[in-house]
């Protein structure tokens, strides 16, 4: 029923094959759209998610992490004052 398709990622624009064996399971699993990433570009992408980037906060001038690349015009926070700014909220 299923045939291995060729399909180009939209991340590295490298040609990969998506199985038969794993469509049927996107089919089982009631998924409809097709793969858009090779499996290295997914695996790059999950590790990317865990990264953390080390920050000055804006309040106190101690060094933190956040989750997100800052691009300078927004305030960072650490953690600590990060907190103590929400808790009014």
């Amino acid at each position: 029923m299923y045939e291995d398709k060729k399909i180009v990622c939209i991340e590295c624009g490298e040609e990969f094959v998506f199985e038969a064996g794993e469509q049927e399971y996107y089919a089982k699993k009631g998924f409809t759209n097709e793969p858009k990433r090779c499996k290295s570009c997914i695996k790059a992408r999950k590790e990317k998610r865990g990264m953390k980037y080390t920050i000055i906060c804006s309040e106190c001038g101690g060094e933190g992490q956040v989750p997100f690349e800052p691009k300078g015009d927004i305030p960072v926070f650490c953690s600590s004052c990060f907190a103590k700014r929400n808790k009014g909220m």
